[in-house]
């Protein structure tokens, strides 16, 4: 049931999993435990654990879950080769006994099943992600690699998301951190998960490739200086968009230039040879897609002039250039002078094309630079982030946890010196309760063999991180938030192409109730369990405070 719009991209996202997250990406302490489980006959044993995060990243009153393919495929695909065998021969203790190995290599995930949230949904501390049940020994093996393949992806996809939220609707975003990424996989997975966030567009050529996200590009100011003369651009004609005889681009260019130097009353002699060079040979080279850095050296003395000059040249043979980039100093106003001198160019020319060029601005973008933008007067239109959206500076990891909470069918719990680090026991259903209005109000955690919540119908809870012990809500409407993704080693849900995911995004965001998604200081969003659980936690707690006399049993 793994179908998504394009096969060859699925067919691409299936080999990049299996080549990034082989089985045996994952912590040595995890076959030791898997072996244990073995000696003593309890590797079969059915056991249940669930994947969650504890914190609300950044600050912020949500998250958004990621990662969800990736596991799926992974567990697909979940088996040990041979040399993989022999690796763990090796560093495992000499005295393992050497039927275990045999297990390993017959082992595989034909017997997990796994519920989770969609993909793209928005998602909230303490509400289990994944709920993977199995053979003991296999479900505790997948441990690392789960966490690991849903902890930056959902991470980074909730910065991406908090970053469209600061740019507001209006103002594209494009992805740019390859080369700030923590290593190539760390890369990539930014630009699938922040264009799931909200991105509209990636710099990075595989992801693209991969993933079907849109690509776009400019040029780096490498190629502004490598050019010192005009000398150096060849070939120095361009063939018109409608046909007939190439012209000389090269006088046409400098014809344009010196109306723009009158029109705007500047000084020739401070323009850079280099640069108007660069420009002439990228606007050759790619005439429909003429979109230059102009501050390689300085904007309104050499670069938006060179810009204007070329782009006036284009349009006399009937191209649409793009736009500019800006990289250094006050983006906002220089994006007011830039816009300033497209439109006296375009009164004074007549040319309309100006009316419509773009103006991207890059420069260390972080989320307050990017929310301060709709204070400020400027006119970008494209926003470049690399470094801060792709490390996610403020907050490096997720911190998800993937605890055991059954054995056996008997309810398992992690008690702690740290409450906040207590788990909830038993197999469960999670139900988002919304509001009138359609707003998600709260997110109900029951034991799994509960009642389902009635619309209209009030019920009592007991809300997480709450002072109050006990609350009473009536839902307007109830959802149930986990499917079946994953059946007895089969994929049942359909993996979903980037832009699928993008768009589950972007609907769970829209459902939420603006004070939810402040940046700062956000109003706490509800997670509560039913009575039951609340009880059953109790229980357990009383038990353990109780202590046991087994030593002193026969």
């Amino acid at each position: 049931m793994s179908t998504c719009d394009d096969s060859e991209v699925c067919a691409d996202l299936k080999r990049s999993v299996m080549t990034r997250v082989p089985p045996l990406l994952t912590d040595l302490y995890q076959f030791s435990m898997a072996y244990a489980y073995w000696r003593a006959d309890r590797h079969r044993e059915p056991a249940v654990f669930e994947l969650f995060f504890r914190d609300n990243p950044f600050g912020g009153g949500f998250s958004l879950f990621a990662g969800l393919n990736d596991c799926l495929l992974f567990l697909k695909d979940f088996a040990f080769s041979d040399q993989d065998v022999e690796y763990l021969r090796s560093v495992l203790p000499a005295n393992t006994d050497p039927d275990f190995f045999l297990y390993l290599k017959e082992l595989d995930c034909s017997s997990v099943s796994v519920s989770a949230v969609p993909e793209g949904s928005v998602v909230f501390a303490r509400v289990p992600l994944l709920e993977v049940s199995g053979p003991l020994a296999v479900v505790q093996l997948l441990e690392t690699s789960l966490l690991c393949l849903v902890n930056y992806a959902s991470l980074v996809c909730s910065n991406a998301a908090r970053f469209r939220l600061a740019a507001g609707p209006r103002r594209r975003l494009i992805e740019m951190g390859l080369r700030r990424a923590q290593g190539p996989d760390g890369g990539l997975t930014a630009s699938r998960y922040t264009f799931i966030g909200g991105f509209d567009l990636t710099s990075n050529a595989l992801a693209g490739r991969l993933f079907g996200i849109p690509v776009a590009g400019t040029m780096a100011h490498s190629y502004v200086t490598s050019f010192s003369s005009l000398a150096e651009v060849w070939p120095q004609t361009l063939t018109p968009v409608d046909g007939g005889s190439s012209i000389d681009f090269i006088s046409l260019v400098k014809g344009r230039l010196s109306s723009v130097c009158q029109l705007l009353g500047s000084k020739t002699e401070l323009i850079r040879e280099g640069e108007l060079a660069a420009f002439m040979s990228y606007a050759i080279a790619y005439p429909h897609n003429f979109m230059p850095v102009i501050d390689s050296y300085s904007v309104s003395c050499s670069g938006l002039l060179c810009f204007c000059a070329v782009a006036l040249a284009l349009c006399d043979v009937k191209y649409q250039p793009l736009g500019v980039r800006l990289d250094s100093g006050d983006l906002c106003r220089q994006s007011l002078e830039v816009r300033r001198v497209f439109k006296e160019c375009s009164k004074q020319f007549s040319v309309p094309q100006f009316e419509s060029l773009i103006i991207v601005g890059t420069n260390s973008i972080t989320e307050q630079s990017l929310a301060e933008l709709n204070n400020k007067d400027n006119e970008i239109d494209v926003v470049g982030v690399g470094t801060h959206l792709v490390t996610c500076t403020r907050q490096p990891s997720l911190g998800c946890v993937y605890k055991l909470i059954e054995v056996r069918g008997q309810p398992r719990m992690k008690l702690s010196e740290d409450p906040e680090k207590s788990t909830l026991p038993g197999r469960k259903s999670v139900y988002r309760l919304l509001d009138a209005d359609g707003h998600p109000q709260m997110d109900l955690i029951c034991l799994s063999d509960e009642t389902v919540p009635t619309a209209g119908v009030s019920l009592n809870c007991y809300p997480l991180v709450s002072d109050t012990s006990i609350l009473s809500i009536t839902p307007g409407r109830v959802t149930s938030l986990r499917l079946d993704v994953f059946t007895c080693g089969q994929i049942t849900y359909p993996i979903s192409s980037a832009s699928e995911s993008r768009e589950q995004a972007q609907i769970s965001l829209q459902m939420l109730h603006p004070r939810h998604k402040k940046l700062q200081e956000p109003h706490n969003y509800t997670v509560a369990v039913s009575e039951r659980l609340n009880s059953l936690v109790s229980d357990i707690r009383r038990g353990n405070s109780k202590g046991s006399n087994f030593l002193l049993s026969n």
